[in-house]
C-alpha cells in the first residue's frame, strides 16, 4: 500500500512535464448534471492550475438541454451524434449553456479559491464558425438539416491567452457566432479540439460517462487496450499499459462500428487536436473521484488515450 509521501512522489516528475503548459479539459454528461462529481473536478482543476498548469475549460451541457427540452414539450432530436437545433432549441440551449452551466463552474471556481471567467464562443470572436452542412441518413441518400448547427471555422485564442496567462481559469460555452452575426450551436467535444489546436496545448482531457473507448460500446469489460508506456519517472519498475489508439486506427474504428454515435465528435475532436500539434488526446470516465488527477499525474492513469 502506498503512503502519501509516495503517491506525491510519484506524481513529481509529472509536475515537472506539464508544469507552465497549456491543458484543455472538456466536461460534459454526467459531470455536469451530478453536484459532487462537478464539484471534484473544479477542485481537480484548481490544483492542476497551483502547480503550475494553464487549464481551459470547454463544457457541454447535453442531458440538462434535453431535460429543459423536454420540460417545455419539445422532443430532443440527433442526427450524426449531434442535436437538431432549429430557433427555439437554439434559445434553449444557449440559455442552459450560457446561462446555467457557464455560470455555475465559474462560481464553484471562486468557491475553492480560483479565478473563472466564463466566456462563449462570441466574445471576443472567440469561435467564429459556419452552418454545418446536412447530414446523410446512413443506408440513404437522404439528408438531414441540423438547423442553427455549426462547425468551428476560425478560433481566436487570444482572449484565452490573455486570461489563463494572468491566473485566470476561462469556462467556454460552445455557443459560436457566424460572418452574419447568426449564434450557432456547436458540440462541446470538437470545438475542445480546436480549441487545444489553437493554443497549441499539451494535452486535451475529454471527460465523459464511459471508460474509454470500448471494443462493445454496451458491455463495460471490452475497454481497448494498446501498448505499455515507459514511465515518465526513470527509476519505476515498470510502465502503465494503456488503452490506446493511433489517428491512423480511427476511421476504421467508425466504419466497424466500435466508434459510433456520442463517440464519434469525441474522437474527431481528438483527431483535429493531435493534427493540430496536441501531443496526446485523453477519453476518461469523469464520474470517477478525481479522475483528472489520476490520469495526468500517477503512473496508473486511466481512460482511452489517442496519439
Amino acid at each position: 500500500m502506498p503512503t502519501r509521501a509516495d503517491i506525491l512522489i510519484e506524481a513529481l516528475p509529472y509536475i515537472q512535464e506539464f508544469a507552465d503548459s497549456t491543458i484543455v479539459i472538456k466536461i460534459g454528461g454526467n459531470a455536469i448534471v451530478e453536484p459532487s462529481i462537478l464539484d471534484d473536478i473544479v477542485r481537480d482543476v484548481i490544483l492542476l492550475q497551483h502547480i503550475g498548469i494553464h487549464p481551459v475549460i470547454v463544457h457541454g451541457g447535453g442531458p440538462e438541454i434535453s431535460e429543459k427540452m423536454e420540460r417545455l414539450g419539445k422532443i430532443p432530436e440527433f442526427a450524426g451524434g449531434l442535436r437538431i437545433t432549429d430557433d427555439e432549441t437554439l434559445e434553449i440551449t444557449r440559455m442552459v449553456l450560457v446561462g446555467n452551466v457557464n455560470t455555475r463552474i465559474v462560481s464553484l471556481i471562486g468557491r475553492y479559491g480560483g479565478k473563472g471567467v466564463g466566456l462563449s464562443g462570441k466574445d471576443g470572436r472567440l469561435i467564429l464558425a459556419r452552418k454545418k452542412a446536412p447530414v446523410i441518413v446512413p443506408g440513404t441518400s437522404d439528408e438531414i438539416d441540423l438547423g442553427w448547427v455549426g462547425e468551428t471555422e476560425i478560433i481566436n485564442p487570444e482572449i484565452l491567452m490573455i486570461t489563463s496567462g494572468r491566473g485566470y481559469i476561462p469556462v467556454i460555452a460552445p455557443i459560436a457566432v457566424d460572418l452574419a452575426g447568426n449564434s450557432l450551436n456547436l458540440n462541446a467535444d470538437t470545438v475542445s479540439g480546436d480549441i487545444a489546436a489553437a493554443l497549441h496545448a499539451k494535452k486535451l482531457i475529454l471527460l465523459t460517462d464511459v471508460l474509454g473507448v470500448l471494443s462493445d460500446p454496451s458491455d463495460a469489460d471490452t475497454l481497448i487496450m494498446g501498448r505499455q508506456e515507459p514511465s515518465i519517472d526513470t527509476t519505476a519498475r515498470k510502465g502503465r499499459v494503456l488503452s490506446h489508439i493511433s489517428v491512423s486506427e480511427v476511421d476504421g474504428l467508425i466504419e466497424n462500428g466500435t466508434i459510433r454515435g456520442g463517440m464519434v465528435p469525441k474522437i474527431r475532436g481528438g483527431v483535429c487536436a493531435i493534427r493540430g500539434g496536441v501531443s496526446k488526446v485523453h477519453i476518461i470516465d469523469g464520474s470517477k473521484p478525481h479522475s483528472l488527477l489520476l490520469e495526468l499525474l500517477t503512473d496508473e492513469g486511466i481512460g482511452t488515450m489517442m496519439d
